[in-house]
């Protein structure tokens, strides 16, 4: 699966959060932002101030004592999301029961290829006319991953359906040469940290029973600091989707995918972050050592255990030696 890498001018703000509860010291490559304890203030008291008269009248109204009665009275309606809300796609519990191209509202490959026809295509031609069909939108992401490759991940991602991976970025105030930059180290490269989460769900319905089309996977991207903020209703800025229809024929997995447009992340940015699922959650160096690879593999082990030991500026060393 290849992807082409970000440039540095299409670079999106970074996430500037409070690091009280995780101090991390200030290393060869990067500025982390910590975001995993991140605490969100409203500014509720001044709030208060501006409307307090009208509070009263309202509280006055329904015979109630005070202000803090009538936010007491109130606390259902105040703490219920918004109806027009949509949440994230559920992880493997809650998309079993749908049928993917139905419940799940994931379109199957079928609606993208005439699938009869393309079947007795040659792998090229097959990922030549994938490619074409997505030439024309400027948010969209494809790629032809190899069979074994997808394995290997969706076993991983069935282990650890959820992971957070930073978007590395030249600081605002950052430096212009490697020279300065290795003289000022701390101001060299900031980091976005994004919240990325598996799903599983049936095959399509119009698939036949096959050895490897045994479902269908997405996978969802949303800025960490949303997802801390609105959970389960946080809007994710890019979605993809794995058909493995022609997985038994052809020996590949189609990737198909979208960006959302002015949600803070560029198409390029999001090919970085496909780049680095690829790395953590493909157990096989390809080309790079079994020390790094172990490195991976035990970042997602300990925050897929919620372990105080995980190191978000780890996360950011691996990440920037994609090659």
């Amino acid at each position: 699966m290849s992807f082409v890498r970000p440039s540095a001018t299409s670079l999106c703000q970074p996430v500037r959060l409070s690091r009280s509860l995780l101090q991390l010291t200030q290393r060869r490559h990067a500025r982390v932002h910590d975001v995993r304890f991140v605490t969100t203030h409203q500014p509720s008291a001044a709030v208060l101030e501006k409307y307090r008269s009208k509070l009263e009248q309202k509280a006055k109204a329904e015979g109630l004592g005070s202000v803090s009665e009538l936010k007491e009275a109130y606390k259902d309606k105040i703490e219920q999301p918004q109806p027009d809300a949509q949440p994230l796609q559920g992880s493997n519990s809650a998309s079993a029961s749908a049928s993917a191209g139905s419940g799940t509202g994931i379109k199957p490959l079928s609606s993208y290829l005439d699938i009869s026809k393309v079947q007795e295509l040659p792998v090229k031609e097959l990922e030549y006319i994938w490619r074409l069909r997505f030439a024309s939108d400027p948010l969209s992401l494809c790629a032809v991953v190899p069979l074994a490759t997808y394995q290997r991940m969706q076993a991983t991602a069935r282990q650890h359906p959820h992971f957070i991976l930073p978007l590395p970025r030249p600081d605002a105030e950052g430096v212009q040469d490697e020279a300065s930059a290795s003289a000022q180290p701390s101001a060299r490269t900031a980091a976005d940290v994004h919240f990325l989460q598996w799903a599983f769900h049936p095959p399509a319905s119009g698939s036949t029973n096959s050895k490897s089309n045994t479902h269908t996977s997405t996978v969802i991207f949303t800025h960490l600091a949303a997802y801390k903020l609105h959970g389960s209703y946080a809007q994710p800025h890019t979605t993809i989707t794995h058909h493995l229809d022609l997985a038994d024929s052809h020996g590949i997995v189609l990737l198909n995918g979208s960006v959302v447009d002015g949600r803070g992340v560029s198409v390029e940015e999001s090919r970085w972050l496909l780049m680095c699922l690829q790395r953590f959650y493909d157990p096989q160096p390809r080309g790079g050592s079994e020390v790094g690879l172990n490195k991976r593999q035990a970042l997602l082990d300990k925050f897929s255990k919620g372990d105080p030991g995980f190191s978000l500026e780890e996360l950011v060393d691996e990440a920037e030696r994609m090659g």
